[in-house]
């Protein structure tokens, strides 16, 4: 397994969502605001076929680092993907649904890095 440390993963995941054409990626830093991650990146894709494209890419890419994600969710709709590699947690929305929740927002106190 290659040692990463998490902005180091956020960063990559960044390259690997605008590689299938991501738009509007954010990456924030929630360290000093909870104890279940590190880093959101935060993404939009403007299909689910594309959101899934997004996020098979990131889970191929890690994988070839021997990382890999500790949950997933939202896969089958397509609409809200979650992969949750512990320090690191994204969310790639289908651009309809990311208005809806927010994130960004909610996580406001947060240290934006990208």
């Amino acid at each position: 397994m290659i040692i990463i440390n998490p902005e180091e993963f956020a960063k990559k995941v960044e390259g690997w969502i605008e590689a299938k054409s991501g738009t509007d990626i954010q990456s924030i830093n929630v360290t000093e605001l909870t104890s279940i991650a590190n880093y959101f990146v935060i993404a939009s894709g403007s299909s689910e076929r594309q959101v899934k494209a997004i996020a098979d890419n990131i889970e191929d890419e890690a994988k070839l680092l021997e990382i890999f994600p500790k949950g997933v969710e939202g896969q089958r709709e397509g609409r809200w993907i979650l992969l949750d590699y512990y320090d690191v947690i994204v969310h790639i929305f289908h651009e309809e649904e990311r208005g809806l929740y927010n994130l960004e927002k909610l996580w406001e106190d947060g240290i934006v890095i990208r």
